[in-house]
């Protein structure tokens, strides 16, 4: 069952972060401590999940996880440093993540962006690892430049410093769009082609495994804005019309609930038909994700 695997997948996870942290003796253990706080909160991993899903797709098996499991842990670094500066009082301003004070509500400002900045920087040392857990070295080095371009300017950071800059000034769905597709769709994307490189696939495999981690990511945040307005707080784990308090443009703010879903609906299909192309050993545990992402306040 898909729960049941995400469940593992989640513990497995959680184990590795824990232990892939610095010794305590090797750094400031307030930074640590700090570190470790923002990675402990919670939340589903799905950006690792997607890791180990994708290679066991491109695979067939579930074998020979160690190089994966690496990169997984690197990618929920690096979404995690985004959340710790996202909260903070220049950015978003938040006083709660998942239920917890913010990172800087606990340990101050200056040590949460030098956590955000020290989850960062672990996390490229965590996937150049993966090199001595059983991947290709030259797949390691295209892992980390993926790494690098998705989760920097021309990528997630893009999309968050469009997306500040943006707020109600947006007035088309394309400027709207590379907001989403960046600050969302990128880490997602780098998720399932890092794992379909460590499964082994082929150039056009790999662009079709692209193609499906960008419309669901893009999917997923259109999902993300609606949910803001009409989900269930309790399901969702947070507050809702915090998009509308914050005064920011969102998929319904400028086509309507209607056509979000629909724009959503048909993402969702051509994403799977993508994933389907790629002609991977094992695709259906992702199909699975993709219907799980798209039904998450059920």
């Amino acid at each position: 069952m898909l729960k049941d695997y995400l469940s593992s997948a989640a513990r497995l996870v959680e184990s590795e972060l824990e232990h892939s942290l610095p010794p305590e003796w090797s750094v400031p253990e307030k930074l640590r401590e700090a570190m470790a706080y923002s990675l402990a909160a919670g939340g589903k991993r799905l950006r690792p999940v997607f890791v180990l899903a994708s290679a066991e797709a491109a695979r067939g098996d579930e074998r020979d996880r160690e190089a994966a499991v690496a990169v997984a842990c690197a990618i929920e670094m690096v979404h995690t440093y985004s959340l710790v500066h996202d909260d903070l009082p220049a950015m978003d301003n938040d006083d709660f993540r998942r239920g917890k004070p913010t990172n800087h509500r606990v340990y101050g400002e200056a040590m949460a962006i030098l956590a955000g900045d020290a989850l960062l920087t672990h996390a490229f040392h965590l996937a150049a690892s993966a090199r001595h857990r059983g991947a290709q070295a030259e797949t390691v080095l295209d892992i980390v430049e993926d790494l690098a371009r998705l989760s920097g300017a021309s990528g997630m950071v893009g999309g968050q410093a469009a997306d500040m800059q943006g707020e109600q000034g947006i007035t088309s769905l394309a400027e709207l769009e590379y907001i989403h597709e960046h600050k969302t769709s990128d880490l997602i994307v780098f998720s399932v082609t890092a794992g379909a490189r460590l499964g082994g696939v082929d150039s056009e495999a790999l662009e079709k495994v692209a193609e499906f981690g960008r419309k669901i990511g893009l999917a997923f945040q259109i999902q993300d804005d609606i949910l803001d307005l009409v989900g269930d707080e309790q399901k969702l784990g947070k507050k809702t019309n915090s998009d509308t308090a914050a005064g920011k443009v969102t998929y319904p703010y400028l086509v309507g609930m209607e056509e979000s879903r629909s724009i959503m609906e048909r993402l969702t299909n051509e994403a799977k038909q993508a994933l389907l192309a790629a002609n991977l050993r094992r695709p259906e545990r992702l199909l699975e994700l993709a219907d799980y992402l798209m039904n998450r306040d059920r």
